[in-house]
């Protein structure tokens, strides 16, 4: 793992791994089921990634859709990679909808809905939360 992969919390916000890549809760909500699609490795330049994990990319990105999918009923999915703060290679994976989305007890609108993702308007969770949203982010995961 990576400074990055830590800095978003891992392990308490792992969702899902595969040999590559990990899924984590973004632990700032800007819509419900935010999420960070991380690489493993050191790379800090998307091109640096090796094969094996572009190819494995598309399996990630079809298990994230479905889960997301499935939990949160999204309109639209934004990906952004901004790896300004957090050098290495990684994703803001953003469920967008009209609205509101609950879960857990927490409810979430997508401020910036239909532009572009609010992230400063985000709900920032606490432990408690953050442990709830992985487990029902897990129960939606496919496989």
């Amino acid at each position: 793992m990576n400074a990055t992969i830590d800095r978003f919390g891992h392990p308490g916000t792992l969702v899902a791994e595969y040999d590559h890549w990990v899924v984590l809760l973004r632990p700032s909500q800007p819509t419900l089921g935010s999420l960070v699609l991380a690489a493993k490795g050191e790379a800090t330049a998307f091109s640096d990634l090796p094969a094996a994990a572009f190819a494995e990319m598309q399996r990630t990105i079809s298990d994230i859709e479905a889960a997301l999918g499935a939990a949160v009923a999204y309109d639209k999915i934004n990906y952004l990679m901004l790896m300004m703060v957090d050098p290495h290679v990684h994703f803001h994976v953003i469920p967008r909808y009209a609205g509101e989305r609950s879960a857990c007890g927490i409810a979430i609108a997508d401020a910036g809905w239909p532009k572009a993702p609010a992230l400063g308007d985000a709900v920032d969770l606490d432990s408690g939360q953050i442990a709830d949203l992985v487990g029902w982010l897990r129960q939606a995961w496919p496989g």
